[in-house]
């Protein structure tokens, strides 16, 4: 590697570095916001903050073009129907998810267990059997790739290796589907993005969290 190609993959790693410690610090405003204000709040300043790291971040994964261009990521209105206390049920626990990305090779996954959650229907949860660990929590919904829904691939309701976590007490956790997001993928297809396997599909519309803008598409 040269001396530029080094500098720029050392600017790339520093600049998803600083987003990821962005994101820790958001989650965890998020939390503190959730507890004194409630979650509307919480979830104002979730949207705010994150359209600012878009539009101004150079590990964002909006190109400069998209940048210029961008006013906003679409994310629906905070609706309190949205959002569960679930315990972490032991059916499917142990069983392997093997990813294949185009540029990590193959992720392992574990799965912890599943969640049941009314109206909504299972989801599995998962860890990540590599270096980092973290649990993970992916789901497509009947919404997903139809106009005005969510990303066809689907979105990320857990992903603590990243930040994405917004708690949990007494062995439940907490799921709000107003806080899922489109994975990097979504808007930039040089990412790497584990997707919703069977065990992550839901049969019924989630038109809650962060939705789909087709103009800002990868």
């Amino acid at each position: 590697m040269d001396a530029p190609s080094a500098a720029m993959a050392g600017s790339a790693a520093t600049a998803i570095m600083d987003w990821r410690l962005r994101t820790f610090e958001l989650y965890s405003r998020v939390r503190g916001t959730a507890r004194s204000d409630g979650a509307a709040a919480a979830h104002a300043l979730w949207v705010r903050e994150r359209d600012a790291l878009f539009a101004g971040h150079p590990a964002s994964a909006l190109n400069e073009e998209k940048k210029a261009r961008f006013r906003g990521l679409a994310v629906a209105p905070y609706d309190p129907a949205f959002r569960f206390d679930c315990q972490l049920l032991p059916e499917g626990a142990g069983e392997e998810m093997l990813v294949r990305t185009g540029t990590d090779g193959t992720v392992p996954f574990e799965r912890l267990g599943t969640f049941s959650i009314p109206g909504v229907g299972s989801l599995a949860a998962w860890r990540l059997r590599s270096y980092g660990g973290g649990i993970f929590v992916p789901f497509r919904d009947a919404g997903s790739g139809k106009p005005g829904g969510s990303y066809g691939a689907g979105r990320y309701l857990i992903d603590t290796i990243k930040g994405a976590y917004l708690g949990h007490a007494d062995g439940a956790f907490t799921l709000d589907f107003n806080f899922a997001y489109n994975p990097s993928c979504a808007y930039d297809g040089a990412w790497a993005c584990p997707l919703p396997g069977p065990d992550n599909r839901v049969a019924v519309e989630i038109p809650a969290g962060e939705l789909y803008l087709p103009e800002l598409a990868g």
